[in-house]
């Protein structure tokens, strides 16, 4: 099969997963004691962290990445696979948006947790963000289950929906010290690795064929 300009910009997916792991592992040499185990990732791009400049440099393809590689998914579905699918990678494309814009919005954080507006509203994004994403793995779910030939996507969504919920039990559960362990389930591993696979399952060509249409 000859791809396609959107077939590459999939793998967009893949490099905003590999800048945002990146970012993860470097951006704390420029934060003296930070605790892998208890700090979340939000504090090393927090505006007044001392690692706030590395991490863009990091993690410049992250937010970029991950945007381009939903929006070509959009494209690329319409007419294609089954609706509750397509209707996962819609919900999917409008959080990842939303989630991107309402964090440029509002980073002006801070690091370490203090109560504030821009704590709390990033908060209550990240709840509507969260939701929306889990909502979307189940519809890819049970799109993927109708078909034989997408089990393997259904069973990525599960998995991710797993650890999104390890993350979200384990940050309300586990000690205080464990916290950033837990953060990392429901954001690195979960949701951006899910997105990689999408965006591999769109570099492949899987989106090109109708028979996967169902309804």
């Amino acid at each position: 099969m000859k791809k396609t300009l959107v077939n590459w910009l999939g793998l967009f997916g893949l490099i905003g997963l590999i800048s945002y792991i990146l970012a993860v592992i470097f951006a704390p040499s420029a934060y003296p004691g930070f605790d892998r185990l208890r700090q979340p990732t939000t504090a090393l791009y927090a505006v007044d962290s001392p690692s706030f400049a590395l991490w863009n440099q990091w993690a410049s393809l992250y937010a970029i990445g991950g945007l381009m590689c939903v929006t070509m998914l959009c494209i690329a579905v319409q007419g294609k696979w089954n609706k509750p699918i397509r209707f996962g990678i819609y919900l999917m494309s409008g959080s990842l948006w939303f989630s991107s814009i309402g964090s440029a919005i509002l980073r002006f954080g801070v690091a370490e947790g203090a109560v504030s507006f821009p704590s709390f509203a990033d908060g209550i994004l990240g709840i509507v963000v969260i939701s929306s994403i889990s909502v979307s793995l189940m519809l890819f779910m049970v799109g993927g289950y109708r078909k034989k030939r997408f089990v393997s996507l259904a069973v990525c969504a599960a998995i991710a929906l797993v650890l999104m919920l390890i993350g979200a039990i384990g940050t309300g559960l586990a000690p205080a010290q464990y916290f950033g362990v837990f953060q990392r389930f429901s954001n690195l591993i979960s949701v951006n690795g899910f997105l990689a696979a999408l965006g591999i399952y769109l570099f492949t060509g899987k989106l090109d064929d109708r028979s996967g249409m169902n309804g």
